[in-house]
């Protein structure tokens, strides 16, 4: 069976919104992101299993906190549970013999997530729109969990020079998540491909 993309309908190759007489580098760039695998890990609060013991992932319990390589990062979700995302498929089968299931819960949670990208010089501009966090104090490498409009999500900061963030939702809200991004971006025009 093949990936069907979360944004599939509404996702359009193109420039938008004021975009006239800009400077096509000056313009966000807005990307679906397809064919990562996306793992949740939690730790049970019975278990007594030091992170720091795990052989090659340097997990941390640290607010904000990504760890990262070439091909994961692994983005800290909340007291002990994190979230982990990578290019290299054949990683979940490391992952479940490194995290026994008697101290950890590991969750593929590849398909039910709408993945965004966001890259250019107004991104924590649109995303104040919506979200209610401080987008001043995000830096590189940090991430966060909250709301924009209404809609759960995560955002990822991997670049600050451009901005350059990824926002994983539910893939059932990653439209309506989709819609709103895209809106907010209008006023700053975009490239979406």
């Amino acid at each position: 069976m093949s990936l069907i993309s979360a944004l599939a309908n509404v996702h359009t190759a193109g420039k938008f919104g004021d975009k006239e007489g800009k400077n096509e580098n000056n313009l966000l760039k807005i990307s679906e992101k397809k064919n990562l695998l996306i793992v949740q890990i939690v730790q049970y609060k019975n278990s007594t299993v030091s992170i720091e013991n795990i052989d090659s992932l340097n997990l941390k319990n640290e607010p904000l906190s990504v760890i990262f390589n070439n091909d994961t990062r692994i983005l800290w979700n909340g007291p002990k549970n994190w979230l982990l995302v990578s290019n290299k498929k054949d990683l979940l089968k490391n992952i479940s013999e490194k995290f026994k299931s008697t101290d950890f819960a590991v969750t593929d949670l590849s398909h039910s997530r709408a993945i965004i990208e966001i890259e250019g010089q107004d991104v924590k501009e649109v995303l104040k729109k919506g979200c209610p966090f401080n987008f001043n104090t995000l830096e590189k490498n940090n991430s966060i969990n909250s709301i924009y409009n209404g809609i759960a999500f995560t955002a990822d900061m991997l670049d600050d020079n451009p901005d350059k963030v990824r926002l994983f939702a539910l893939r059932s809200f990653g439209e309506s998540l989709y819609h709103s991004i895209t809106d907010a971006s209008l006023e700053f025009g975009f490239i979406s491909s």
